[in-house]
């Protein structure tokens, strides 16, 4: 599947999540139906809209003046959690229950190794150090793979983020199950697998050593 491809399944997916299992039987058009008709289609442009704000992280460049040394090792921390999570992709996206119970794939680490879920992530919004590196002076020859490297990188988090959190819901989509769980879980490590990829070059760019 292409990266816009995965976007847009990402978007039908989940709003199809919460779709009604079972058309009812259509009444004549009223003007009470016509009401009722234009109100769900509010809610579901709503909860379409809600689905990509939460998937689709925003970019917002107010960065100035050169990332500190501090930034700089945001991201080769964020980087080697990144190389941990792919090394141990099973054991870190698989969840027991106490006791010998049950064991199901979870893709929540995926999100948390890429910075979505806590401020104290090292990725959290690791794109603002990003714009701050244009600052820096980087070698000319290297600097078209720098700007290509963020903009690949960015893309690689969205998409894995959105397949990450359709995989948590896998399970209860109609028609879904474990192995729709699996399908985005792995369609994510995909993605990761170039996030990765990216903050290499973006590293090599910036002379960050991992």
């Amino acid at each position: 599947m292409t990266r816009l491809s995965l976007l847009f399944t990402a978007i039908f997916t989940t709003c199809e999540a919460f779709a009604p299992l079972s058309a009812a039987p259509k009444a004549p058009p009223t003007q009470l139906n016509a009401k009722a008709s234009s109100r769900r289609d509010i809610l579901a442009f709503g909860l379409a809209t809600t689905v990509m704000a939460t998937t689709i992280p925003v970019t917002v460049h107010a960065a100035s003046g050169a990332p500190t040394q501090a930034d700089l090792n945001r991201i080769k921390e964020g980087y080697n959690g990144l190389v941990y999570l792919l090394d141990n992709f099973e054991k870190e996206t698989t969840v027991c229950r106490e006791n010998g119970g049950e064991c199901k794939r979870d893709a929540e680490p995926v999100r948390r190794y890429l910075g979505l879920r806590s401020t104290t992530d090292p990725l959290f919004q690791i794109e603002k150090v990003f714009d701050k590196a244009k600052n820096m002076d980087i070698d000319p020859d290297k600097l078209d793979a720098f700007f290509e490297a963020t903009e690949d990188y960015n893309t690689a988090m969205t998409l894995s983020n959105s397949m990450a959190f359709i995989s948590q819901f896998g399970e209860y989509n109609p028609g879904g199950g474990k192995d729709e769980v699996l399908k985005y879980l792995n369609e994510s490590k995909k993605q990761v697998i170039q996030a990765k990829a990216s903050l290499e070059k973006i590293m090599d760019a910036l002379d960050i050593k991992p």
